[in-house]
């Protein structure tokens, strides 16, 4: 894994983690539309009707997705804190500072370049350096 792939996966799971809260919202959205079940008469006459209301289902399910979506959350954490670890051992302060900018903060290099108090093509130099001096943890 180089160094680049390495340092993305923060970012690229946060952005499942992203996708996944607005599906979990809609889903939300979908419990408060969902009709109530009518048993009129039926009630007693085919024991293999299903009594339970239809919404049932839909609150397990979202419910099933929150733990899914926590245990990517929990993920991201460790992952951020090793991560930082890693940064932390580089010799460069400057690297190491962009390289949090960019892979835990996830700014832009115009941001990164304004933080820096450098040009942006300096900022495109300085991160190639960090890269390369960049150790991946085993």
């Amino acid at each position: 894994m180089t160094a680049k792939e390495y340092l993305k996966q923060a970012y690229l799971l946060d952005k499942q983690i992203q996708v996944e809260v607005k599906e979990l919202e809609q889903l939300r959205e979908m419990r408060g539309t969902i009709q109530g079940c009518s048993y009129g008469e039926k009630i007693g006459t085919n024991p293999n009707i299903n009594l339970e209301a239809p919404f049932i289902k839909t609150i397990e399910k979202i419910w099933e997705y929150e733990k899914k979506i926590d245990g990517k959350i929990n993920r991201l954490v460790d992952l951020r804190s090793e991560i930082n670890t890693a940064i932390e051992k580089m010799e460069n302060s400057e690297e190491r500072l962009l390289l949090k900018y960019r892979y835990l903060k996830n700014e832009s290099w115009e941001d990164i370049s304004y933080e820096l108090n450098v040009s942006y093509r300096t900022v495109h130099r300085i991160h190639a350096l960090a890269l390369n001096n960049f150790v991946v943890p085993e």
